[in-house]
């Protein structure tokens, strides 16, 4: 079965990082390169899957609307 995700890709000092939209729970993948944390995401995705898959997969939802915004946030710090 083939399943299409919207993926988030943050670029960092550091590299890539990638996160999927529309899952349940945590799933993050990076990588130096924008190909690599794609590569990397997909392989976590597949993962997550197959070891929560009724967890998951119940609350699997196609993200329609996505808006990227910010915000300011007061630190205490």
């Amino acid at each position: 079965m083939t399943r299409r995700f919207k993926i988030i890709v943050q670029r960092s000092e550091e590299g890539y990082v990638a996160y999927p939209l529309g899952l349940k729970g945590v799933v993050v993948g990076d990588g130096d390169t924008f190909e690599e944390a794609l590569e990397n995401v997909k392989s976590a995705i597949s993962f997550h899957i197959a070891t929560f898959r009724d967890e998951v997969l119940e609350e699997l939802a196609e993200p329609e609307n996505i808006y990227v915004t910010e915000t300011e946030v007061v630190l205490d710090v």
